[in-house]
């Protein structure tokens, strides 16, 4: 009989007991802590999800009353009962707003992700992905997002994101940058809430 999974980083570990499925639901949830993101009711686009587990948590704090559309390239477990997950490339606008439309719903009032791509280890190439694939988020949110709701996403500091941030400060009122406590020391991930 093979040993049970057990992850070697202490957070990777917290989220194995605590029955989530990433170590990354810890980030949203100090967002959350920090920027009161998340309550009852609220209808939020999971963009990019998998494995899932940031639907998870805002499953529990939208409640039975709100609802989370989870969008990813790779099938995503069932979450629960108010968590409708979906295979669909997010870079397909018309393909987001069809799923958008088949929950009754025209807007939504949050849009979340903790987008990455592929690392290559050259800090450059990875920031300047990180922001290409921001800038499709972003797009979304500018055609789905309800005036006044709120964007939270995950990007790799480097040299464009000022100009990035910029771009976001046309559209948002508020624009700001955190590095949460749950990322990993030697990262350069950061995470901007636009509202």
């Amino acid at each position: 009989m093979s040993k049970p999974y057990i992850p070697n980083d202490k957070l990777a570990q917290k989220a194995y007991k605590d029955n989530y499925r990433a170590r990354s639901v810890y980030k949203l949830k100090e967002l959350d802590h920090r920027y009161n993101i998340l309550r009852h009711g609220l209808k939020v686009l999971d963009l990019a999800a998998a494995p899932g587990s940031w639907s998870q948590y805002a499953s529990e704090q939208v409640g039975p009353t709100g609802h989370i559309l989870s969008l990813d390239i790779q099938q995503i477990k069932p979450i629960a009962q108010n968590v409708t997950t979906v295979v669909c490339d997010i870079s397909d606008k018309n393909r987001v707003g069809e799923e958008i439309k088949k929950l009754g719903w025209e807007k939504v009032d949050l849009v979340i992700s903790d987008i990455a791509p592929s690392t290559t280890g050259m800090s450059d190439i990875d920031h300047s992905r990180s922001i290409e694939l921001n800038s499709h988020i972003f797009e979304l949110s500018k055609l789905y997002l309800k005036t006044g709701g709120k964007l939270i996403m995950k990007i790799f500091d480097g040299p464009t994101l000022k100009a990035f941030i910029n771009e976001l400060k046309k559209y948002f009122k508020k624009v700001e940058v955190y590095k949460s406590t749950a990322s990993r020391e030697r990262s350069r991930e950061l995470y901007v809430t636009c509202s």
